[in-house]
């Protein structure tokens, strides 16, 4: 077999028979150790392609417990790629010098403050670039003659209050001591520079592009640090680099994303909403630099722009997501359709260019991102990851489309069980993500907080339903959540359970929920209000209290300008009775609550509130609340994420896959593999 029809084979899912003979079903274990590419740069000229591998400690096999770290390689071929750093080495913001002698990238060295480094592409150890004293490096871009570099860097040192806190007055006044992003200019030698030039800036600015001459740069600035600020007030300027003036303002009205500058350096291409109510920055947008107008190109196509990337040539390539599926679409610099490629099934979720290289990042149903080239009309597979899944015995996973109580269309990726759904249906897992402003594609499904494949291992279907109010289907799909919480978005949900008891898929009393901060909110709603239809609920990060939630959260004003559109004094009515805890009464589902303790965006009193409801008015319903030291809206530490995983497949493998509401409770503690491993090489 040649080494296209080999790759085809393997993008189709195809396993040797050896492998089909070995598969066996993913485990929590799986997942604790799984990789997946990240960042990804190519080199100017296109001859090789940056990027990291993003890794947990693997806890289970007795690593030393920590967050997520990166490890920089470098790949010249499908297939042909090495470590280009020590794996101490965690970078972040990588990057390759305008002449592509040099990767660059974020890192603290020991107990140094995170500064600019640089390794050789062509050997030789890796050095610090650029750097501010007392001050780390949150983010960079290189002047276009490589002389300079730009860094955005946190607020000087405040001495004083350093000495205050060491005198025990370390008291915080709410929102109101977090400081601005300074920006300055290094020039780059054979050492770092001593004395950069500091450069003055408007307002809280998050990042920076230089425009070719390098006078000038792409910024984007809100007014504050304050999340919600980010979400609802920030705006791309055009600046002057040697005095700090701002020449021009692109004053979108909405959320915005990514942001990326033509060859030419005369338009930006930009991912944002079409106006302050629209929930997610989907839309692609061309703007004239010189004078920051713009311009929609897709604001009414019923789809989401999730990356954009300009061509050496002048074309510009946007990756399409229509629904669950993934498309390239090749625009001129006019914003005129080209040519869109179908990217089959792949699941798109970055590109980047040089040179007539043109690569992006995506997963399929059976591995997380992986590195792919996009050439003469197809993709080919650069890396491979994660070996060990070729071990894996795969449920088959398609795109589901269903129709809701009120005639709408509603389309989500299903899982289906290992072996099939047997005669009386599977126990079914609904797995509804957060925002609501976001969307599942056909692509890799299977996380620490999402049951996946694991699931589909030990018998569960798992659907993940694109409910009204998520992106990839438009704007006006997006918005019919609006004004609505609970109402037909979780209606949606219900529906899809409906549907797939009808078509003998699932068994209508072992149907459970999961989800995470929105979707957190959908599992509390359906172990309250809907409790009849579901058996087991795992609530994660979720939201109990619609009044309460506003009083404790970053972000106030966009969840009045993207979800309710009122305030809450403008219904404080209509927000209790869509709340769950004014639902307990008709709480019967066995809940799992988790949470991290020191979570910003929904207060973990959101769970505390639901907790308590269920405790004093239903105290016969199965309850548990599992809290997580330290972390916030999403875990972040190996450990942390493995016990998610153990706890919310113990519970629904109690609850859900007997059907037994009252069945006893898990012990209180999970039992870890690496406990049962160490117990083992005891014995021996």
């Amino acid at each position: 077999m040649n080494r296209k029809l080999l790759l085809a084979a393997t993008l189709l899912g195809s396993v040797s028979v050896t492998a089909t003979v070995s598969a066996r079903p993913m485990t929590p274990e799986d997942v604790a150790k799984l990789e997946s590419v990240g960042a990804i740069a190519v080199s100017p000229n296109g001859d090789r392609v940056a990027y990291t591998t993003a890794s947990l400690p693997d806890v289970t096999e007795g690593e030393k417990n920590g967050t997520t770290k990166q490890q920089l390689s470098i790949a010249y071929g499908p297939d042909n790629a090495r470590l280009f750093l020590p794996k101490d080495v965690s970078p972040s913001g990588v990057s390759f010098s305008p002449d592509g002698s040099m990767v660059s990238f974020v890192w603290s060295n020991d107990d140094e403050d995170r500064a600019v480094w640089g390794i050789p592409v062509d050997g030789g150890a890796q050095r610090k670039l650029a750097g501010v004293k007392d001050s780390g490096v949150r983010s960079y871009a290189w002047a276009p003659d490589g002389g300079t570099i730009y860094m955005l860097t946190g607020a000087a040192e405040d001495k004083t209050r350093e000495a205050q806190k060491k005198d025990g007055f370390n008291a915080v006044v709410y929102e109101e001591e977090d400081s601005l992003n300074r920006l300055f200019a290094a020039s780059i030698g054979t050492e770092p520079d001593a004395d950069p030039r500091e450069i003055t800036v408007p307002g809280y600015v998050s990042s920076i592009e230089i425009l070719p001459g390098g006078t000038s740069a792409i910024i984007q600035t809100a007014p504050t640090p304050n999340v919600d600020d980010s979400y609802t007030s920030k705006r791309v300027n055009v600046i002057d680099l040697t005095n700090g003036t701002i020449k021009a303002v692109v004053a979108t009205p909405g959320k915005i994303d990514d942001v990326e500058i033509s060859p030419d350096g005369k338009t930006l291409s930009l991912i944002a909403g079409i106006d302050q109510h629209d929930p997610a920055p989907t839309t692609l947008h061309l703007v004239d630099i010189a004078t920051g107008a713009f311009r929609a190109i897709n604001a009414d196509a019923a789809e989401a722009t999730v990356d954009a990337e300009w061509m050496a040539d002048g074309r510009l390539v946007t990756a399409i997501h229509k629904g669950a599926n993934s498309f390239l679409r090749f625009l001129s610099a006019d914003g005129s359709m080209l040519n869109e490629v179908p990217a089959g099934n792949l699941s798109l979720s970055g590109i980047d260019a040089g040179g007539s290289r043109l690569v992006v990042r995506a997963s399929t149903a059976n591995h997380p991102s992986e590195l792919f080239e996009y050439a003469d009309g197809s993709f080919s597979r650069w890396t491979s990851h994660n070996p060990w899944l070729s071990d894996i015995d795969f449920g088959k996973q398609s795109v589901i489309t269903y129709t809701a109580r009120d005639g709408q269309e509603i389309e989500g990726v299903l899982i289906e069980p290992v072996g099939g759904a047997p005669r009386g249906g599977a126990p079914l897992i609904m797995n509804v993500h957060g925002g609501p402003e976001a969307h599942e594609s056909n692509g890799w499904q299977t996380a620490y907080s999402k049951p996946g494949q694991v699931a589909a291992g030990q018998g569960y279907a798992v659907f993940l339903p694109n409910y009204r109010g998520s992106t990839g289907y438009g704007v006006s799909f997006a918005k019919q959540h609006q004004g609505d919480y609970a109402g037909k978005e979780f209606d949606d949900i219900v529906d899809a359970k409906r549907h797939f008891v009808g078509t003998g898929l699932a068994d209508a009393d072992r149907v459970g929920i999961t989800g995470g901060s929105y979707g957190g909110f959908a599992s509390a709603w359906a172990a309250t209000y809907y409790s009849a239809e579901y058996a087991a609920s795992v609530m994660f990060v979720g939201i109990s209290n619609n009044i309460s939630k506003f009083g404790t959260t970053d972000i106030p004003k966009e969840m009045y300008l993207v979800h309710e559109r009122k305030w809450p004094w403008e219904e404080w009515d209509e927000l209790l009775t869509r709340s769950p805890i004014y639902h307990v009464d008709k709480a019967e589902t066995p809940i799992l609550i988790m949470h991290g303790d020191s979570d910003t965006r929904v207060s973990p009193t959101q769970s505390y509130e639901l907790y308590r409801n269920i405790k004093v008015r239903k105290p016969e319903t199965p309850v548990r609340l599992v809290l997580y030291p330290g972390e916030g809206h999403g875990n972040q530490r190996a450990t942390s994420r493995y016990d998610y995983n153990l706890r919310m497949m113990e519970w629904f493998d109690t609850y859900l896959k007997t059907g037994d509401r009252d069945a006893a409770m898990p012990g209180p503690r999970p039992t870890l593999a690496m406990e049962n491993n160490e117990a083992e090489e005891g014995a021996e």
